[in-house]
């Protein structure tokens, strides 16, 4: 363990960046490092004012205020940056031991690459970046974090999708085997779409109202899966579809089986998996009658909704998975984190020895 707790610094400072800050302070105690700056460009006093207020998340259960160039949470300074290129940035003087990336803007290795040549010694990315090619390891919390070894410096915290995916695939191919599988995404609106129509740099549906249309969109779910999950490569395709929801989303996964099953089988697979081993804490199980916003501030990367699956014959199954967009990610987010730092601090330990 280190001597002192692990010292972080966040960049950006939106959706993602503000929801890992609040998580890591409602975990109290519970991790061993600390967020000690954060850099964004938007002003201190939009700063102060979204962090102590949150229309998705309510107000923030602790004290926020703002001192000079510090954020103080709960008596705690947190420093205030406000730079727009890593490289105006001082962090040797910051003293990090890890850079949570929650910008979304950078997703090459050119891009993250520029952190570590202005002084950050390991980033670890909110965003799952263009291609494998471009980080050292893409994890997904439970699934591969212990293939981490310390070396690293440039990782990824995969999507809030493939957080959720990625584990229920993963317990379907060891049991009943994927022959092949499609999803459809059913995800609550994002900041890149407008509230009125208006113009979109890219794609002309996200022109289109947020909240006055179901809204299809492009989505990189399958390659993202094929990433972590090889023996699925050419067997799985996606879609998905925006909703005007603020917060929630689902994933829609129809599986062809290489054997037969049926619902009491399935059902049974991923609550015996929710209750113990390693996806305990991180998969849950439900058979009530829920609706998506019973799930806004749920810390699970997936909710397995039970009462949702169905069969079409003995190789045709079909299910629901609810998950936070918002609030599981930056829960995942803080476990990486906290591993990534646990295993390069002993790694470095080791070498100097």
């Amino acid at each position: 363990m280190s001597a002192r707790p692990f010292r972080v610094a966040l960049n950006g400072y939106g959706r993602i960046g503000r929801c890992v800050l609040r998580a890591l302070s409602e975990r109290k105690d519970k991790t061993n490092f600390e967020i000690i700056a954060l850099n964004d460009i938007a002003d201190q006093a939009s700063i102060e004012y979204l962090t102590r207020f949150d229309s998705t998340h309510g107000r923030f259960p602790g004290e926020v205020r703002v001192d000079g160039d510090c954020l103080h949470i709960d008596g705690v300074c947190v420093k205030v940056l406000c730079a727009e290129t890593p490289e105006e940035i001082d962090w040797v003087a910051l003293d990090i031991d890890l850079l949570l990336e929650c910008s979304g803007q950078y997703t090459t290795r050119a891009d993250a690459q520029r952190f570590l040549d202005a002084g950050v010694p390991r980033v670890l990315l909110s965003q799952p970046m263009e291609s494998a090619q471009d980080v050292d390891a893409t994890i997904v919390y439970g699934v591969n974090h212990a293939s981490l070894n310390g070396s690293e410096q440039i990782v990824s915290n995969a999507s809030c999708t493939t957080n959720c995916g990625v584990p229920l695939l993963q317990l379907l191919e060891n049991s009943v085997g994927i022959e092949h599988a499609f999803i459809t995404t059913i995800h609550s609106a994002m900041n890149d779409q407008p509230v009125i129509d208006a113009y979109h740099h890219k794609d002309l549906r996200r022109t289109r109202s947020a909240f006055q249309s179901v809204i299809p969109v492009s989505t990189g779910l399958a390659r993202g899966i094929e990433r972590l999950l090889p023996q699925l490569n050419g067997k799985i395709q996606a879609k998905a579809m925006r909703v005007p929801t603020v917060n929630v989303s689902c994933l829609d996964i129809t599986v062809q089986t290489q054997r037969d099953t049926d619902t009491a089988e399935i059902n049974q697979l991923f609550q015996q998996a929710a209750a113990q081993g390693a996806l305990h804490g991180l998969l849950d199980y439900t058979e009530l009658p829920h609706a998506s916003c019973d799930f806004n501030h749920d810390p699970h990367s997936a909710i397995f909704d039970a009462s949702q699956t169905r069969m079409s014959g003995p190789r045709m199954l079909n299910f629901v998975a609810w998950f936070d967009n918002e609030w599981g990610f930056a829960n995942r987010m803080l476990d990486v984190a906290e591993h990534f730092l646990n295993v390069a601090c002993t790694t470095n330990r080791s070498v100097k020895d």
